[in-house]
């Protein structure tokens, strides 16, 4: 039966309390949101942040068993170049596996998790990993700049082993105007809070809630945890009460630990709901935009055999908090910054080169030998073990799922960043191999030879000029 195999979520390392965004744009606002929200890095999009939840949902699993990859976003950095495709080539997927976005729109999560289940039971497919994410810039002062945060959840949808099957869904479609932003545009545009909250949110999620009891043949007393986009907080319990929900059935709709993560908002909340499920668990996630999108899962024994995944609650607690207003606003582009000469030209980017080279760049391939077993990045025709030196005896070998340590490290404030010191050096792998690469999502002091570091596909640069967005890995300390 169709369902759920396996889940994996990423939220940015950094939170900003909304205090300090209020103590500085407050002169604007009646009042502060309260909590925290997510705040992606300067080197984090919709792109890495999907690869790194993909990442987490298929530790485990045996990559070549993907027959696709499905990314849902509003934030997508390409509008002519499939990112779906982008995100295939760093998880190293098999080349015939198929890859499409589902785009402008925030229930486009759940669209595109219908779609990879109706992909199921069509044959058309045995796996497929879809991944969500968005990370929207609000309007420095406004509404959304307090509500919006960024994230990504990832779930592998299939037909064997699974831990939550697929019981049913009920949708509805309507051009409900909340929410718009034309192409180009940088920031959302939306209409008044109360249309939204009243007009759209209160009858789209209710007629979505109750077509699928009724297709479904239950109430709300079966239901273990209903999930439910409603991005205002404090009118969110009044929904369960309609609904005739106890509170301990309401799934913790995150707004003041990551905020409203757009098209990621109802998986990562499936995500956080199935981490504490337990087998006969009836899991309902309900989410919203240009209509809605219900859907019934009942967790099976498998539930319980879910380990190694950092999942809502590993990235939860990963926090780092980011003081300074002005700094978030840098990281989301959100004001102008001079981040030297150095950072004024960006290099030409051969995108003939970077297909020749596809795997070494996007799936950080190197070689291991046949002979010796020595790995070495980038890859090479002859062994670098002294002992060996064989010629042309090299096989492809994956290091952006490896585990390293810090071999030796520079801070250097000279380098153009958005978050000085630039922090790079050489790195040891586990299983063996050294490479040099960029640090992210650390400050310099806590780096020292010998610590723990792993793998993050993230955004090495921008190039406004060419239209062309660079990705590479990067790494961060090992996340627990």
């Amino acid at each position: 039966m169709a369902g759920i195999v396996s889940y994996g979520a990423y939220i940015p390392r950094y939170r900003i309390n909304r205090n300090t965004i209020f103590n500085a744009m407050g002169f604007l606002m009646n009042f502060p949101t309260p909590g925290e929200k997510a705040v992606a890095n300067w080197d984090e999009d919709s792109i890495s942040m999907a690869t790194d939840a993909g990442i987490d949902c298929l530790r485990g699993i045996d990559r070549n068993k993907v027959d696709g990859v499905y990314l849902a976003t509003t934030t997508q950095p390409y509008m002519v170049r499939q990112n779906s495709a982008i995100i295939s080539s760093a998880l190293d997927l098999r080349p015939d596996a198929r890859t499409n976005d589902f785009v402008a729109s925030t229930k486009t999560g759940t669209s595109a998790l219908l779609s990879a289940i109706d992909a199921l039971k069509g044959g058309a497919a045995n796996n497929i990993l879809v991944c969500a994410a968005d990370c929207r810039t609000g309007k420095p002062g406004g509404p959304q700049e307090h509500q919006f945060g960024d994230g990504a959840a990832a779930l592998l949808v299939g037909n064997d082993n699974v831990i939550a099957t697929f019981e049913g869904s009920y949708s509805v479609s309507y051009d409900f105007p909340d929410r718009w932003k034309a192409t180009g545009e940088k920031f959302e545009h939306a209409w008044e809070d109360r249309f939204i909250r009243d007009e759209g949110y209160n009858k789209i999620i209710f007629e979505a809630i109750a077509g699928l009891a009724k297709k479904c043949n239950v109430t709300i007393k079966d239901i273990a945890k209903i999930a439910y986009c409603y991005p205002y907080p404090r009118e969110h319990a009044s929904i369960a009460k309609k609904l005739g929900a106890e509170p301990t059935q309401v799934q913790d709709n995150l707004l003041d630990k990551v905020g409203d993560t757009g098209a990621a908002y109802a998986l990562m909340m499936l995500v956080a709901a199935l981490e504490d499920a337990q087998p006969g668990d009836k899991i309902m996630v309900v989410s919203f935009g240009n209509g809605s999108d219900a859907m019934l899962f009942t967790a099976t024994d498998n539930i319980k055999k879910v380990k190694g995944k950092m999942g809502v609650k590993g990235n939860l607690a990963n926090r780092k908090e980011l003081t300074s207003y002005e700094k978030y606003a840098a990281f989301h582009n959100a004001i102008p910054i001079d981040i030297g000469m150095r950072g004024e030209t960006i290099p030409y980017t051969a995108l003939s080169l970077y297909w020749r080279d596809n795997k070494e760049i996007a799936a950080l391939h190197g070689s291991k030998c046949k002979k010796c077993g020595t790995p070495q990045y980038p890859a090479n025709r002859i062994c670098i073990n002294p002992k060996c030196r064989a010629i042309d005896e090299m096989e492809p070998y994956r290091f952006s799922d490896k585990k390293a340590a810090v071999f030796n490290y520079t801070g250097d404030n000279l380098a153009a960043s958005i978050s000085p010191p630039a922090i790079y050096g050489m790195v040891d792998f586990e299983g063996g191999g050294r490479a040099w690469l960029d640090f992210t999502d650390c400050d310099l002091e806590e780096v020292k030879v010998g610590l723990p570091v792993e793998l993050s596909f993230r955004r090495k640069y921008v190039d406004e000029g060419r239209g062309i967005h660079g990705y590479f890995w990067k790494v961060v300390p090992v996340r627990s």
